[in-house]
Order: C-alpha cells, then sequence, then structure tokens
C-alpha cells in the first residue's frame, strides 16, 4: 500500500509538533515530523533503538553528548542507543525530517 502524510498515522507532540507514522514495525519505525520554529524535544536516550534523523526541509540543532551539531536540509545524524540527545529548531521557519529507529523506538525512551 502506498503511503503518504495524507493517510498516515497522525500524532502531535510537544508544542504543536507533528508527527506521521509512515512505518511503524516492531523491527522499524519510520516517522515524518514537523517541528515549528523556536521548539525542541525533551533530552532523553534510548535503550535498545539506533536511531537516523534525516532533515528535509529547514534547520535543526541536535544536542548529542553536550555537543550542538547544526543539520542543514539533506544532512542528517546517526544517533545510537543509549546516547543522550534533544532536537531544537532555533529558526522562525518549520523544520521537517525523518526519523527511522531500529527496532521501533516506541515505549523505549528515557526522558532525562
Amino acid at each position: 500500500m502506498k503511503v503518504s502524510k495524507e493517510n498516515a498515522e497522525h500524532y502531535v507532540w510537544g508544542a504543536n509538533c507533528d508527527g506521521w507514522r509512515l512505518v511503524q514495525q516492531p523491527g522499524l519505525s519510520v516517522i515524518h515530523e514537523k517541528m515549528p520554529g523556536n521548539t525542541s524535544e525533551v533530552r532523553h536516550y534510548h535503550e535498545q533503538s539506533r536511531q537516523f534523523f534525516f532533515i528535509l526541509s529547514g534547520t535543526a540543532t541536535m544536542e548529542v553528548n553536550g555537543e550542538a551539531i547544526l543539520l542543514n536540509a539533506h544532512e542528517g545524524i546517526e544517533i545510537a542507543p543509549t546516547v543522550p540527545h534533544q532536537m531544537f529548531n532555533h529558526s522562525a521557519e518549520d523544520t521537517e525530517f525523518l526519523v527511522i529507529s531500529e527496532p521501533a523506538s516506541r515505549g523505549d525512551r528515557v526522558i532525562l
């Protein structure tokens, strides 16, 4: 079945951020997310999930173990299990990105 933001399961998280579950299997999750300007995720880590964040549009700053890494459109970063991280959108524009998790990260997050 063809999947898109129009037919994927939608949810709202954080400060009016959006997510669309494009693939949701026990071993793999692919989520398209949108963060409005000047929003952020909570600092956390995953016990088992390895994640890859890929910026589709806009910019984001990923804080990984205390280091701020600027990500522009068409750039990404891999986060290993147990590594604390937090994403920020410091700009005034929306940022859209993919989050690919293996295995799926649902229920695997530890908030710091």
